[in-house]
């Protein structure tokens, strides 16, 4: 989605921990990616279904994963996660552990498997492909006993084993509470951080799928960011204190920003979605996001050393609809178009390393193409040695010397991208300083730009 930018030295010379695994690095680089949330909820007009819907009410007549691809592709999208059960426990794919599942609805004649058509799709496609298996289920009645824990491990295996390879895997914090649970119809609550017994499930995921990067409120692959609105923390560490966050964690305030202090690498997911709901409702169709809105969202979150993850739901036919999709590749444009130009020229970057009051820093000097109109500036720090940075400053060179920007967002962190606008400038060089959290600083991108403020 963006252009080459300015690089500096390729690596540096040491390595800061914690570190991310090559995995973690590759899925940050992908940047966004789709969640597709369908269902029973698509039919029966809810957001968490109860358990209790008939399967039959599941029937699109012109269901074709095939479009959900390219419509995402042409989107900026580099994966996709579809929701292969929903809180409803309904299972878009043959389970052989629960009748409830698409087999007992009129779908290719009950011989369907949805999973199995968006895995060949994104295959053909060469899209990247993920699941969600909701940990809640308000359709079991052994919902809240060991039995159902050996159930979802035993449906965990299933799409580990069956649906080739998974770039990530979403272990949802939503559990507990009523439910149909076989015609109980009451409300169980169980201990979020031990029930499901999470460190058995993840170690599964990593015996079955090793490059797959398991999200869930704690990761340990990547970490909710504490909102449904697609924003990062100005200030973004990748790290948590990760024994203490779980599925549900209650201080989700401390999400967006991360732990400073962490010792586990989890960056940070924005998911958001391209309706007001979750799910598809024919009365949101005029509130669906705008191309600007998501362009500010990317700035939020990819712009925030984060990943955006932009849930676009299938409609009643099977589709995703004309106008999600319009608005979704009109914002592809307004990014590719953003950051098309940089300004900065290549090859054309002097840095200096220096301590001030005992903290590790780092100049550079970025030589534009001659004198510049820009109001952007894009960083990167190469995170396979770790992330450094916890603040910078910037200044354009004028007649009078060297000025400050003028700049609503704080200059902290930077990590894998940090994106910063601010007021218009005329310069021919920038000079960015750093300053480091622990280690010498290192950035490997730097792109300026004029955008559309």
């Amino acid at each position: 989605m963006l252009s080459l930018l300015g690089t500096l030295d390729v690596r540096a010379q040491e390595t800061v921990e914690p570190l991310p695994t090559p995995y973690q690095v590759a899925w940050q680089e992908m940047e966004t990616y789709a969640f597709i949330h369908y269902g029973l909820n698509t039919y029966t007009d809810k957001e968490w279904g109860y358990g209790d819907a008939d399967p039959k009410v599941f029937s699109p007549q012109k269901l074709d994963c095939e479009q959900w691809v390219r419509v995402l592709q042409k989107g900026g999208m580099k994966g996709v996660i579809l929701t292969a059960k929903h809180h409803d426990g309904f299972c878009l794919w043959p389970s052989k552990y629960t009748d409830y599942n698409i087999t007992a609805s009129p779908f290719r004649g009950g011989k369907g498997d949805l999973v199995r058509e968006l895995y060949e799709a994104c295959k053909k496609y060469g899209m990247k492909f993920g699941l969600y298996l909701s940990p809640w289920d308000r359709h079991q009645a052994t919902y809240g006993t060991p039995a159902y824990v050996e159930y979802y491990n035993r449906q965990l295996e299933e799409l580990l084993t069956q649906y080739g390879p998974l770039f990530e895997i979403w272990f949802d914090g939503a559990n507990g509470g009523d439910g149909w649970y076989g015609g109980a119809n009451e409300k169980r609550n169980i201990d979020r951080g031990t029930y499901y017994n999470f460190p058995n499930l993840f170690q599964k995921v990593r015996k079955y799928q090793p490059q797959t990067i398991i999200f869930s409120d704690g990761g340990p692959g990547c970490r909710w960011v504490g909102n449904e609105d697609g924003f990062a923390g100005e200030t973004n560490w990748a790290f948590l204190r990760g024994k203490e966050v779980y599925p549900g964690y209650p201080k989700y305030q401390e999400l967006p920003n991360g732990h400073a202090d962490g010792y586990q690498w989890t960056a940070a997911e924005c998911d958001v979605s391209i309706r007001p709901g979750w799910f598809y409702h024919d009365q949101e169709n005029d509130k669906v996001k705008t191309p600007e809105t998501l362009r500010e969202i990317y700035y939020k979150s990819v712009g925030r050393n984060a990943t955006m993850l932009l849930n676009v739901p299938v409609n009643k036919d099977g589709l995703i609809s004309a106008v999600d999709s319009i608005h979704l590749v009109t914002f592809a444009e307004m990014i590719r178009r953003d950051f098309q130009h940089n300004l900065v020229e290549s090859g054309r970057l002097q840095k200096r390393d220096f301590v001030e009051g005992g903290v590790p820093c780092q100049e550079i000097i970025c030589k534009l193409r001659g004198k510049q109109t820009l109001n952007c500036l894009m960083l990167g720090e190469d995170i396979a040695t770790g992330q450094r940075v916890n603040r910078f400053t910037v200044e354009y060179k004028t007649k009078k010397g060297w000025l400050p920007i003028v700049c609503k967002e704080e200059m902290t962190t930077v990590g894998y991208k940090r994106i910063i606008r601010f007021e218009n400038i005329q310069t021919k060089q920038l000079r960015i300083v750093l300053r480091s959290r622990k280690g010498a600083p290192f950035i490997n991108k730097v792109g300026g730009y004029l955008v559309n403020n």
